[in-house]
């Protein structure tokens, strides 16, 4: 056999099996770094049945979150309002607008507006909007400036670190209620302090363990 094989030839199966070791390890490390939220949810930025700017809306004439998404306060979903919300305004303002038409058939027909989801969160992880809200959790801090915003997009990855980190040190992130749909809100200098002894008072005390969330 030596007239066939070298003697180099031996060291093939342990190359083998360390490139084998390297390409696995390097395959798992590229699904967890690129396959997260960061990566794959960051900026997407679906086309809507109607082009609804917030920009205008909240950003121009400063409507408030809570207008259009009325149960934050009361319930775990953001709920996306119904026609009669848009009617509310439209009925009286650009009622020939064919940017329009698919609100007017709906209010005419009585069919919802298929609205396109644009934060998504895996089935096994649950979120409580109103346990957010009214702990001093602002809109912008998960959503970012809506206000600026002519087509809604994701800019915050919403994966289990990203919320770990606020749940670790929530002085960081809560603001005042009075804030809690103000874009642009800028912290007084002694925040982290004024939210220390609110976390104490109110006893605020963000989960982090695995069965808050996955349950």
């Amino acid at each position: 056999m030596p007239q066939i094989f070298s003697r180099k030839t031996n060291r093939l199966p342990a190359l083998s099996l360390a490139g084998s070791v390297f390409g696995g390890v390097l395959a798992v490390f590229l699904v967890w770094y690129y396959f997260s939220p960061e990566f794959y949810e960051v900026g997407y930025a679906p086309e809507q049945p109607v082009p609804y700017s917030h920009r205008i809306h909240v950003g121009k004439l400063g409507l408030d979150c809570r207008y259009c998404h009325n149960w934050v306060e009361v319930s775990d979903k953001a709920n996306i309002p119904p026609t009669q919300t848009c009617i509310n305004c439209h009925s009286q303002i650009l009622t020939d607008s064919p940017r329009l038409q698919a609100v007017r058939d709906s209010w005419a027909t009585d069919q919802s507006i298929e609205w396109v989801k644009v934060h998504h969160l895996p089935d096994y992880a649950h979120f409580s909007h109103a346990s957010h809200v009214n702990n001093g959790v602002g809109c912008e801090t998960c959503h970012g400036r809506i206000d600026q915003m002519d087509v809604v997009r994701v800019v915050k990855p919403l994966s289990m670190g990203w919320c770990l980190e606020c749940h670790r040190q929530p002085e960081l992130y809560l603001r005042p209620q009075s804030e809690i749909t103000t874009m642009g809100y800028q912290p007084p200098a002694d925040y982290i302090e004024r939210n220390l002894e609110r976390i104490r008072k109110e006893g605020i005390r963000p989960p982090t363990n695995c069965s808050a969330c996955h349950y």
